[in-house]
């Protein structure tokens, strides 16, 4: 019996794509001589794609795929994907919600703790030799403080549940309130900003949601706040952040992603109010595996059934 035939846009981890290679017929597209020429010449053949939130699908590259009638992802953004041409076309697209929904809020929750106590500042100092030198400076304590939420979704709502813990009183914004939520609302960005002490980005990316953490949302949020970004890079404005972090109108931030990754500007590595992480909200083994195994069954699901289990 033949294997489906997929189209891979890029890798994934050697288990992952060794499940895929053993499942299906794989074409890895990052590994050919001229991918261009490939979609151009065989992009008819494949009815399955594989791709991530990272590497994304673009509408140039489904003009190439006349066949294609499902994609799945692995991850939960799917703002790289076109997915409104796919629809058009009656092709479905998946991603892995969920799974991964407790391993950004502990990492958010990681980030407020590192911003405000100055953790890796302090690692930073003790390696360097300089605590022999005098005291490490201070940092800002968290239980109690302000927790402004954007984006009260799955992973908004898993930030809200660890921060109980530290008793901090909570508002949150979405661009309507949401039905029968315990949370208090509010409407406007800026007035969340101004009344936070930490401002927490778990919001989708996309056109919607592109640089709505602007100059005015920083300032409000002030020389004592501290911004934490765990959703997309294209939601901050980063050229806005950079400044605010360099003038002090923002107390500091905690970045798991950017615009431009993996790229990230060398003047906000420079700085020592910010901690930088290289885009891990999902990367623990148990997380990673269960993205692997929820991307492997939509893929099943699809091929037997014609449905993908968690379509976005």
């Amino acid at each position: 019996m033949n294997k489906p035939q997929v189209l891979q846009l890029g890798p994934l981890s050697e288990r992952c794509n060794q499940a895929l290679a053993a499942a299906y017929a794989v074409t890895p597209l990052w590994l050919q001589a001229d991918p261009q020429a490939l979609l151009r010449e065989q992009g008819g053949r494949f009815e399955l794609l594989v791709t991530s939130a990272r590497f994304g699908c673009t509408a140039a590259q489904l003009a190439q795929l006349p066949s294609l009638k499902a994609i799945c992802s692995f991850g939960v953004g799917h703002d790289a994907i076109a997915v409104e041409v796919a629809r058009a076309r009656g092709i479905q697209v998946s991603s892995t919600p969920e799974v991964l929904t407790d391993c950004v809020a502990d990492l958010a929750m990681g980030l407020i703790i590192d911003c405000a106590r100055r953790l890796s500042a302090a690692d930073r100092f003790v390696r360097a030799g300089a605590w022999a030198d005098g005291a490490f400076g201070l940092g800002r304590k968290v239980s109690g403080k302000r927790l402004g939420i954007v984006g009260l979704g799955r992973i908004g709502e898993a930030v809200v549940r660890r921060a109980s813990g530290f008793g901090m009183p909570l508002r949150y914004h979405n661009r309507t309130p949401l039905a029968d939520c315990p949370h208090a609302y509010e409407a406007s960005l800026v007035e969340l900003a101004r009344w936070a002490d930490f401002l927490v980005l778990t919001c989708p990316g996309g056109a919607a949601t592109r640089q709505l953490i602007g100059r005015e949302v920083l300032e409000a949020l002030g020389p004592a706040g501290i911004l934490i970004n765990v959703a997309r890079g294209s939601v901050v404005d980063e050229a806005a952040l950079l400044a605010a972090l360099r003038c002090g109108a923002l107390g500091g931030a905690g970045l798991d992603v950017y615009e431009h990754e993996p790229q990230v500007p060398a003047a906000l590595r420079e700085l020592d109010n910010v901690v930088l992480l290289p885009h891990i909200g999902s990367a623990s083994e148990e997380t990673r595996l269960q993205m692997e195994q929820q991307l492997l069954a939509n893929l099943q699901a699809f091929v037997e059934r014609g449905q993908l289990l968690t379509p976005v």
